[in-house]
């Protein structure tokens, strides 16, 4: 008999890719924030397609190798995309304290390098983006369905974090920040 407390699996996987991770695969250790870039649907929803119109295609007596040739090519062209597009956008944050690094594609931010106290600030609302601000990972601006983070450095630039959860990915940094997660000038708080 099944544990109706128990989470389906519809309601586990959901909740998982709510906290920036991919449900498919945990994060490795020392990972404390995994968010991908981009996901294979494409590919699988576009093979689907081509499928039922080169079955088509086939019934009415197209060249097997030509049907074949556009298949391949198309699906090619868009496992490009899709591979690029993780590569490029996938958020992690490895780490804790000193080492901690925030790594968006190939492009890699020190935490000792981030304003916690600026970053404090934006979660709770007070602050935020400097006016063209560059987006860390590359481009011109922020991927489709992407919310920008804004991170203030310590030489006082700001750059965006593309994600699809910023307050997640907020206490991720401020828990994994070399200065401390928590913000101890409040009463009753204690410092770790």
């Amino acid at each position: 008999m099944k544990d109706p407390a128990a989470p389906r699996h519809s309601q586990a996987r959901a909740g998982s890719l709510q906290r920036g991770r991919s449900s498919t695969s945990p994060p490795p250790d020392g990972v404390r924030f995994a968010e991908p870039g981009g996901s294979w649907r494409p590919f699988w929803l576009t093979a689907a397609a081509l499928a039922v119109l080169a079955a088509g295609a086939l019934a009415l007596d197209v060249p097997a190798l030509a049907v074949g040739a556009v298949v391949v090519l198309v699906l090619g062209l868009v496992a490009a995309g899709c591979l690029a597009a993780r590569r490029a956008w996938t958020v992690r944050l490895e780490g804790r304290g000193p080492e901690a690094v925030l790594r968006v594609g190939r492009e890699r931010l020190s935490l000792t390098e981030v304003d916690a106290g600026h970053l404090r600030a934006v979660r709770d609302g007070t602050a935020g983006v400097d006016a063209g601000a560059p987006v860390l990972g590359g481009g011109w601006s922020l991927p489709r369905g992407r919310a920008g983070l804004p991170l203030r450095r310590t030489d006082g630039t700001t750059v965006l974090v593309p994600t699809r959860v910023p307050r997640e990915l907020s206490v991720a940094l401020l828990t994994a920040h070399p200065a401390g997660g928590t913000d101890t000038a409040g009463p009753g708080r204690v410092a770790p």
